[in-house]
C-alpha cells in the first residue's frame, strides 16, 4: 500500500502570484501533479499538505477534476518538513510505503512514480534524479567565480521521493529529536545513514519557481496530449 504525500505548503515568493494555482494546459499546476498520482495503479490514497486558505480551493479542484484518492487535505506548516510531518500523521495506519511529491512539479507522470516505487520496494527508498549537465562554479559573495566543481557523479533531486513508511517516520523522528533541519525527504533519511536508490529521470518533471517555467510545462503536457492522440 503506497499513500502519497501531496507538499502544497510554499510561499510562491519568487513568483509574486500563487503558481500552484496557475493554470497550465487548462487546469491548475496543482492539478496536474494530483492526477499523475491519481492514475498511477501503486497509489492508494493522496493526502495533500497546503496552507489552510487554499484548502477549499483545492477541494474544488479534486471535486471538478474527480479525483477519487484524496484522503484528506490538511494544513502544512512553516518548513517543508513541517508540512511532510503533518502528511506523515493522516495517511492509512496500514500504508507501507510514502511517496511525497511537490505540488509545484506538474510534468510527474504515473510511469515515473511506478520506476521510482518499484526501486524503493528493493532498497527501502528512492527517489527520481536527474544527472547535472552544466558546467558549475563556486563563486564569493561578489558574484566572482572562485572554483570549477567536478560535476561528474552530481544529480538534481526530484520527487516523488518514495520511501517504507517505517524509514522515512524514523528518519523524521531523528529530525525532530536534533532540532536539525533538512530540505527534503532523502536529506532526512541520509541521516540514518540509509542509502537511496537514484532513478534517473530522462523525461520532463522540473519545479514550477519562475513565471517563465509556466508556458514551457504548458506547451509540455499539451504535446504529451497530442501524442496520446
Amino acid at each position: 500500500m503506497l499513500s502519497a504525500i501531496i507538499v502544497a505548503g510554499g510561499s510562491s515568493q519568487r513568483m509574486g502570484f500563487d503558481k500552484l494555482f496557475a493554470v497550465i494546459a487548462d487546469e491548475p499546476v496543482i492539478a496536474h501533479a494530483i492526477r499523475a498520482f491519481e492514475r498511477a495503479i501503486s497509489v492508494s490514497e493522496i493526502v495533500v499538505v497546503g496552507r489552510e486558505q487554499w484548502h477549499d480551493e483545492i477541494r474544488k479542484i479534486a471535486s471538478g477534476a474527480g479525483f477519487k484518492k484524496i484522503r484528506a487535505i490538511v494544513p502544512g506548516g512553516e518548513r517543508r518538513q513541517d508540512s511532510v510531518r503533518a502528511g506523515l500523521g493522516r495517511i492509512d495506519r496500514d500504508a507501507k510505503y510514502v511517496a511525497v511529491h511537490d505540488a509545484a512539479r506538474p510534468l510527474i507522470t504515473p510511469e515515473q512514480i511506478e520506476l521510482a516505487f518499484e526501486q524503493c520496494c528493493v532498497h527501502g527508498a528512492a527517489a527520481l534524479a536527474q544527472p547535472v549537465n552544466d558546467t558549475l562554479k563556486s563563486a564569493d559573495a561578489d558574484l566572482l567565480v572562485v572554483d570549477s566543481v567536478d560535476r561528474h557523479q552530481l544529480y538534481a533531486m526530484q520527487t516523488p521521493q518514495i520511501f517504507e513508511r517505517k524509514l522515512i517516520e524514523d528518519a523524521y523522528h531523528d529530525v525532530y529529536a536534533e532540532n536539525a533541519s533538512v530540505t527534503d525527504e532523502v536529506s532526512a533519511v541520509e541521516r540514518l545513514g540509509h542509502k537511496i536508490a537514484l532513478v534517473l529521470n530522462d523525461d520532463f518533471n522540473f519545479k514550477i519557481t519562475y513565471a517563465h517555467d509556466l508556458p514551457v510545462a504548458d506547451f509540455i503536457l499539451r504535446e504529451r496530449t497530442n501524442d496520446r492522440r
